[in-house]
């Protein structure tokens, strides 16, 4: 490694941990500012992680050069021990193997079977919200996407409440041990030796075994669902071989972990972005009362274009996956930059999403930013908000559907105000909002 890189003393960390513990971010731009857009970071034991908001050297590692670099242990072991060997923790052969094999599930014509499931959560959970009232939208847009996953994926109805509610459950207690054992690595003897790992391995494991009944069920059902899940039954490797129930459980757990948390996280943000924006907001009712109900979901969806930008610009501001990491597996080196195998590398897709030398005024929210008659060359470069290259998100369609449909909904039927001046955020695997109180009124 280039030994010429500023360095931040393990000392700093430790006398900032509880700062990091609380918000990261903050930390991160300090020494951003300080000391360049790469910078070393000791976190004792000899260990040091190069901390990164260069999108050139981001885009070397994610496409040009990928095969020089994995997922560090923080998703192939930490978070798999959690949710298992999915798409998202997996790495190498295995990686490639299931990328193949569920690809075609998110293919845009077989997104679009799902178009009325997506359409008919959002209306039963917006119906749910209460007119002229301070809310906190977040725990409505986080039911609203895990039922859509959850329908999506297994054909999710009401009797099966109970059972989504403890998947929602386990699948949020879990994230939150998992970040308590990466901001505090110092501490991981204690997490083992306190049992906290323990009962949270016991409680994913009641998660795989409610997964395991109903993927027993719907295999000995017989019954056709045009599900997310009947997809995945039926998907074969080249050898004309299925997954068998622990893949296909460790598939299902990220599909939850990614789908729902990412989703639910740029539903907020968007939403209190347009109540802090009036103005915007009224752009984006005047677009979708414009718009007849004589369309199909399809053609309802390329028509919102001003409303897909504020949600690209939201996500712009508030990436839902704000940080990525990579280990070299073979030397590497970018401009004169030298990397021996086996330095980890974290990426800040926060930082560069509003880094100044790629963004006029990054802290404004500005739709504008992208517009159709704007070249995507201008902004692609440095512009992440569902990864880059090979492992870039498999869901991004499907999230993107579901978001400008839910968005575009709740602005034709509800204005939105706030009495907040900010957004307050909460940087734990994904970043989440804090504190999104807001206020619908009928249109």
């Amino acid at each position: 490694m280039n030994t010429d890189l500023q360095t931040v003393s393990f000392f700093k960390v430790l006398n900032n941990a509880s700062r990091i513990l609380k918000n990261p971010l903050p930390f991160h731009h300090e020494n951003f500012e300080k000391h360049g857009d790469v910078f070393k970071v000791q976190l004792g034991l000899g260990k040091t992680v190069i901390f990164t908001r260069d999108a050139g050297f981001t885009k070397h590692m994610l496409q040009k050069q990928h095969r020089r670099y994995n997922k560090s242990t923080l998703q192939t072991k930490d978070l798999a021990k959690y949710v298992g060997e999915g798409l998202l923790t997996s790495t190498g052969e295995k990686w490639l193997k299931q990328r193949r094999l569920i690809q075609p599930a998110f293919h845009k014509k077989k997104l679009e079977s799902l178009i009325h499931t997506i359409k008919d959560v959002i209306e039963e959970e917006f119906f749910k919200i209460p007119p002229n009232k301070e809310i906190d939208i977040f725990p409505v847009m986080s039911d609203l996407a895990f039922k859509v996953v959850a329908k999506s994926l297994f054909g999710y109805t009401d009797t099966q409440g109970n059972t989504i509610s403890r998947l929602q459950y386990i699948t949020e207690a879990a994230q939150k041990s998992l970040v308590k054992e990466i901001r505090q690595p110092y501490k991981r003897w204690w997490f083992y030796l306190s049992g906290k790992i323990k009962n949270t391995l016991k409680l994913t494991q009641e998660a795989r075994d409610i997964l395991n009944t109903i993927i027993e069920e719907r295999r000995n059902s017989g019954k056709v669902h045009n599900d997310l899940l009947d997809m995945l039954l039926t998907s074969k490797y080249d050898d004309d071989s299925v997954m068998d129930n622990e893949q296909l459980i460790d598939e299902i757990l990220i599909l939850f972990v990614a789908g729902h948390e990412t989703t639910s996280n740029a539903l907020t943000f968007t939403t209190v972005l347009l109540a802090l924006h009036p103005e915007i907001q009224e752009k984006v009712y005047q677009e979708v009362s414009e718009i007849t109900d004589d369309l199909g979901p399809m053609e309802q969806i390329a028509r919102f274009q001003y409303t897909k930008q504020c949600i690209e610009e939201a996500m712009r501001l508030y990436p839902p996956a704000y940080f990525s990491d990579r280990v070299t597996i073979e030397e590497d080196n970018y401009q004169d930059l030298e990397l021996k195998k086996g330095t980890t590398i974290l990426i800040s897709f926060f930082e560069i999403h509003r880094n100044k030398s790629f963004w006029n005024n990054p802290d404004k929210f500005n739709p504008d930013r992208f517009h159709p008659d704007i070249d995507k060359k201008e902004y692609s470069d440095w512009y992440f908000p569902f990864g880059s290259g090979p492992r870039m998100c498999i869901g991004n369609n499907f999230a993107m559907y579901e978001m400008i449909l839910a968005i575009s909904a709740l602005v034709k039927k509800y204005k939105i105000h706030t009495d907040r001046h900010q957004i307050e955020i909460k940087p734990l695997i994904t970043l989440k909002p804090q504190n999104s109180v807001v206020k619908f009124t009928m249109r």
